[in-house]
């Protein structure tokens, strides 16, 4: 089967499941990639973690920030399933800027990112990425509005509703009355974007070496594989990665790296046309593409 018609069966069986989204994976060391639609742009939801890490290790670097420096996080209090870490303390704590990049980007934890953000807003973030040559990651906002949609307005029995609303609500040019999930008012991005920036970590790039090794090594802690991990992790590979999830938008960006050499970026932003906030088939299917399109690439 030719690339064309693989793609095009790829396409079909994400249709089929009520999926649809863009994968892009690249061999680091040829620069040769393969994808579905790695150009649209959509809303990155935690992925925008990964930058944030970037930029605060940047600043640690420049001696701006001391990464064993204090902050005061006020409790999240969060009583909805799905955030974790300090977003579901109950009191307050003092935590250290070091610690907050591991929470924010081992757990995913929002409240520790949106505390670096204070301390790097969004803003400079985005400046930070132009500085180093990537022009198509935006950030906009603190990772906390991700908790303040539809979703944390029903009960769990009728979290669907909140899902039907994201569906069917979007337009064609990927406007939203959602903001989370309107291109120009979210964190954005698309797959080709993420997959430039992981490039830049994991080869020589404007970003200096040392930062880009300690976001590796923050990805490389990631505690949430249950996406794409499974496809990719083994005894003779490493996967280093970052996910994100709002509503209907199922995301993960990283690296797979063999032990016999080969190092290759993917990245799979999918958004499900089905009302369910869990969707386990969802999840298998997406890692299924993204491993089939690194094993055509990977193979010839």
């Amino acid at each position: 089967m030719n690339a064309e018609a693989l793609i095009s069966e790829l396409v079909a069986e994400l249709d089929d499941a009520g999926l649809r989204g863009s994968f892009l994976v690249r061999d680091l060391r040829s620069g040769r990639e393969i994808g579905i639609d790695p150009d649209i742009t959509h809303p990155v939801a935690s992925l925008i973690k990964i930058p944030l890490a970037a930029a605060t290790a940047e600043r640690i670097r420049r001696g701006e920030l001391d990464g064993a420096t204090e902050l005061l996080v006020l409790p999240g209090q969060v009583t909805t399933p799905g955030p974790t870490g300090l977003s579901r303390f109950r009191h307050p704590a003092r935590v250290a800027v070091d610690d907050l990049m591991y929470l924010a980007m081992a757990l995913s934890d929002n409240v520790a990112a949106d505390s670096l953000f204070g301390i790097t807003p969004p803003a400079e973030v985005t400046r930070m990425l132009r500085e180093w040559g990537l022009r198509g990651i935006t950030a906009r906002h603190r990772v906390g509005d991700l908790s303040e949609t539809p979703a944390e307005r029903f009960d769990t029995a009728d979290v669907h509703l909140a899902h039907s609303l994201a569906i069917g609500a979007a337009t064609a040019g990927r406007g939203h009355p959602i903001a989370q999930l309107d291109v120009t008012r979210a964190n954005s991005g698309s797959a080709r974007d993420f997959v430039n920036l992981l490039q830049a970590l994991w080869t020589p790039s404007a970003i200096d070496g040392g930062v880009a090794e300690r976001v590796r090594e923050l990805m490389g802690a990631n505690l949430i594989r249950h996406r794409l991990a499974p496809d990719f992790s083994s005894d003779a590979s490493t996967w280093s990665s970052k996910t994100g999830t709002v509503l209907n938008l199922r995301h993960e960006v990283g690296v797979v790296e063999h032990a016999g050499g080969g190092v290759f970026a993917v990245a799979a932003l999918t958004e499900s046309r089905v009302p369910a906030a869990t969707q386990p088939e969802a999840e298998a299917l997406m890692a299924r593409v993204a491993r089939v399109l690194h094993d055509r690439l990977r193979t010839g």
